[in-house]
């Protein structure tokens, strides 16, 4: 026997590709190899055994009466893959059957299995449906190794999930989609392990659920006249006419709720409040300060329009709740509580005279006493409320689970405070982000989230202490559709990455290794493909490690693809075909140069063209000092992108770009010895739809002691890229940079600050 470590898994390219000798038989004679057990998320120990288990011509599965619901699971799999297969089914404890499912106490953890695969046959044991169903889910990742089922190689399997909340959300304000995608979904959350489902149902764009006691909800605030096109920032917006409507009948909401239930995984309704409410006002404007009228919004964004906080208001709330707890048996009730203005509240006299009579100190105190009240009644209901971070502004409601996606500070802020959070930041938890730099990917709200970030992901920040780590109940991935139309572009957008996360919350931190889960994710793009899941292919393309040698002013270049036998490449800006040169050994980059590259299995191209651009200059590796220091969020690397011979996408949260705002860029550059220079090139963002602009003037100064400088340009015609001829000695240049003190009319955030994004300067 031997225990195969998680970094020792890995697993062969597809999981077609596996091969069941044909003397295998039960008496543990065959050598299994690693790449025989694609099992994802990885299990917490897996001891690997020699031999084969074959399936018998009738294969006998027994198991507890009340486990029917797992067994027909696992029946309806076993035929799906094996369609000649003959299966019985014995509701009663047998040692003569072949798969055994056991509920036992040896099994502590409530989610946790063991599996054991053995002569004697197969045994999934826990000691509970929830840990036999996820026993039955690793063995189905057994099972689905080939075209047909044969043989299930030897393996013990103990295994527990990290987290008790292991979560993904949809969005279908924006855009709906029908049951029979909800249950895809849902299908496809099960399927990684996780088992919660974070249903958000209404918005200002939509009210998607029924509510009978209140039907103008459906028949007016689920259906909007038009829907914006392209980027919701463009200060000229153009909408496309259409009307958009959908909702789901309680009838609806029943049976996917049932159907969840059958695969373990618990709904989460969300009933956005007080903001986010534009479509409910639609439907009755009287619970709006203004009284209205209002209309279903056409675009994406924050709409100023929220719940008044009337006791009318109150009533209507608390009646829609009453109709969705009894539609949904879950523990939590999300009442999202994020991104509500407090414009109309303000200047509102019965919102004022509310904050008078209950002694509040501002708004800000009014939406935690609005949090406070209707968590006061889900509480009496027998429910808790989770809300996004927002709701701890103004003091927290007593029982409440924030939901922490603006950062983990919100979760970290809850856990101090003695609540339970769970992590869903944008950085790392965000699937509506781009999840590549490549130009032909479809439009997203925006961000950067390659699935090597998703894995990277620590739930627990490390400013928790023991005690306050124990308030971390798991993580969540966000799925906002404002820019998914369609079932397709979802399922792209959270495939693998959904893989990704589902590991971060299933398996312990020691057992998770990106190479080996790079390697056993080839098997679940089978399974994904088998499931017509389409799923981005990302994974597929080139992925690249630079070394740079400051000294040298160069770089090496190392190219590798999982799923390719071979890579070519050129650098002088030729196409790639099968005659460009075949990478062996990393690429010497000394000079200027793009890196093309393209990957290829048995003579076929696998994945996209791979491009790199690299700049050579004398500021590599050069001091650089910044009298301001760029915003947290948007410095990554730190202040050395800004001479590192990198040059910045398309998107400014790539890392490569250092974000300012308020603050002019001040960069002194320092070259060690004095030098001849002749140019220096500056790069700088520019996306006025979100909110970044050129710089209002740009000032280039050089000195040869770093105290007496003289000015050699200044512009105010700043350009995105800016090549100044310098012609001088020089040991220090620096950069100033001023950005835009007010954004100006005709742009979104008109009157606010602007921000400034400056990537490389260039030193020739």
């Amino acid at each position: 026997m031997k225990i195969i470590a998680p970094q020792g898994l890995l697993i062969a390219a597809l999981i077609y590709l596996l091969a069941v000798s044909s003397c295998s038989d039960n008496k543990g004679t065959n050598q299994n190899e690693p790449n025989q057990y694609n099992i994802l998320p990885m299990p917490n120990k897996l001891v690997a055994e020699n031999g084969q288990f074959v399936l018998p011509k009738v294969l006998v599965i027994s198991a507890d009466s009340s486990l029917k619901n797992e067994t027909q699971i696992l029946r309806s799999f076993i035929l799906t893959q094996a369609p000649e297969q003959v299966v019985e089914v014995q509701y009663q404890r047998s040692n003569k059957s072949h798969i055994q499912l056991v509920f036992s106490d040896s099994v502590a953890h409530q989610e946790g299995y063991q599996l054991l695969v053995s002569a004697e046959g197969i045994k999934v044991k826990a000691a509970t449906a929830a840990g036999i169903f996820y026993g039955i889910n690793s063995l189905s990742q057994l099972l689905s190794q080939k075209d047909q089922v044969t043989s299930i190689p030897f393996v013990r399997i103990f295994d527990a999930p990290r987290f008790e909340y292991r979560g993904m959300h949809l969005d279908v304000g924006r855009h709906y989609f029908p049951p029979s995608f909800i249950k895809k979904y849902i299908d496809g959350i099960a399927m990684h392990k996780m088992n919660r489902f974070h249903w958000h149902l209404t918005e200002d764009q939509g009210w998607r659920i029924e509510i009978k006691k209140y039907p103008k909800l459906t028949s007016i605030g689920s259906v909007r006249k038009e829907t914006i096109l392209g980027h919701a920032g463009a200060s000229n917006p153009s909408f496309d006419g259409k009307e958009y409507k959908g909702f789901y009948t309680q009838e609806e909401i029943k049976e996917i709720v049932g159907y969840a239930q059958m695969r373990h995984v618990t709904i989460i309704p969300e009933i956005e409040m007080p903001g986010h409410a534009q479509a409910a006002l639609a439907a009755y404007p009287e619970l709006g300060c203004t009284g209205g009228p209002y209309e279903v919004s056409t675009k994406w964004g924050i709409e100023k329009e929220v719940f008044c906080t009337t006791e009318t208001t109150f009533e209507f709330l608390e009646n829609v709740l009453k109709e969705v707890m009894d539609l949904f048996p879950s523990q939590y009730i999300h009442i999202g509580g994020d991104e509500c203005p407090k414009d109309r509240w303000k200047l509102c006299k019965k919102c004022q005279s509310r904050i008078r009579s209950e002694g509040l100190s501002d708004e800000h105190e009014l939406q935690s006493y609005f949090i406070k009240r209707i968590e006061t009644f889900l509480n009496k209901n027998g429910k808790k409320l989770i809300g996004w971070d927002e709701i701890l502004e103004g003091g927290l409601a007593p029982d409440a689970t924030v939901m922490s996606w603006r950062g983990v500070q919100g979760g970290v802020k809850a856990a101090q405070l003695g609540h339970d959070a769970i992590m869903t930041p944008q950085s790392h938890c965000y699937f509506d982000h781009y999840q590549s730099d490549d130009p032909s990917e479809p439009l997203a709200i925006g961000g950067f989230l390659p699935l090597q970030k998703v894995y990277a992901f620590e739930p627990i920040p490390k400013e928790l202490n023991q005690q306050e780590s124990k308030r971390i109940l798991g993580a969540q991935g966000n799925v906002w559709t404002e820019y998914m139309q369609s079932e397709k572009h979802v399922e792209y957008m959270v495939y693998p990455r959904i893989a990704a996360l589902a590991e971060v919350v299933w398996s312990n931190p020691e057992h998770r290794n990106y190479q080996d889960f790079s390697q056993r994710l080839h098997a679940q793009f089978k399974r994904y493909e088998l499931l017509e899941i389409h799923a981005a292919n990302h994974f597929y393309d080139i992925n690249k490690v630079h070394q740079l040698d400051t000294l040298l002013q160069q770089f090496k270049v190392q190219l590798h693809s999982w799923s390719s036998d071979t890579i070519r490449y050129t650098t002088d800006g030729s196409p790639v075909n099968q005659q460009s040169t075949l990478y062996q050994q990393p690429i010497e980059v000394t000079q200027t140069m793009k890196i093309q590259a393209q990957a290829y299995t048995n003579n076929l191209e696998v994945g996209r063209l791979f491009t790199d651009e690299f700049v050579i200059h004398q500021g590599i590796g050069a001091d650089i000092s910044l009298a301001h220091q760029p915003v947290k969020k948007y410095t990554f690397h730190g202040k050395n992108t800004l001479l590192n011979g990198r040059l910045g996408g398309k998107e400014f949260a790539d890392g490569e770009w250092l974000g300012f705002i308020e603050k002019p860029l001040v960069a002194e550059v320092d070259l060690k010895t004095s030098n001849n220079l002749q140019m220096v090139n500056i790069r700088f963002y520019d996306d006025p739809d979100s909110w970044i602009f050129l710089p209002e003037k740009l000032t280039v100064m050089a000195s040869e002691n770093g105290a007496d400088y003289t000015e050699v340009f200044t512009t105010s015609n700043v350009l995105n890229n800016n090549m100044i001829p310098l012609n001088l000695e020089a040991r220090y240049i620096k950069i100033i940079g001023n950005p835009i003190s007010s954004i100006p009319v005709g742009h979104p955030g008109v009157g606010k600050p602007g921000w400034l994004f400056v990537d490389e300067i260039e030193i020739k």
